[in-house]
């Protein structure tokens, strides 16, 4: 019975793919950029008479780096993370921009959505409509009963 000869991984991985990059000492990973692939995680969540969408945007200055709109049904959140300085160095943080959109509930007034912005998280809160009747209820007059 042959023994097996085990290669690492990365050699295999090397002998199929030569241009992979040396991870992690390569210098193409120093400035990896959001693609349309990269993007940031994102929840909805219904609370109470309220619909909240929570991102997960941690590091990032909300005055500067993000941007939350409405178009008609379509609340967007744009963020962007910008390089501080210019020194060539390793990294694995992500910058450039990214956007989500979210489809709305019916009815919402954009006038009353509000966001904030704590420990990484963007909270927007969207009010939700007190639910109402639909139509309006006609009274059955009896006509068995003489008047």
């Amino acid at each position: 019975m042959a023994k097996r000869v085990r290669r690492p991984v990365l050699a295999v991985l090397r002998a199929i793919f030569p241009e992979l990059p040396d991870w992690p000492e390569s210098p193409r990973t120093v400035l990896l950029a959001f693609s349309s692939a990269q993007t940031f995680r994102v929840e909805e969540l219904l609370r109470d008479d309220h619909y909240l969408i929570r991102a997960e945007l941690p590091g990032l200055d909300p005055a500067k780096d993000i941007e939350v709109t409405v178009d008609g049904r379509i609340l967007t959140i744009h963020a962007e993370r910008w390089q501080q300085d210019d020194e060539p160095r390793q990294t694995e943080f992500r910058y450039g921009s990214a956007t989500r959109s979210v489809r709305l509930p019916a009815q919402v007034d954009a006038q009353d959505i509000t966001a904030r912005y704590r420990k990484g998280i963007l909270e927007v809160s969207i009010p939700l409509p007190a639910p109402q009747r639909e139509g309006t209820r006609i009274p059955v007059e009896n006509a068995d009963v003489p008047g």
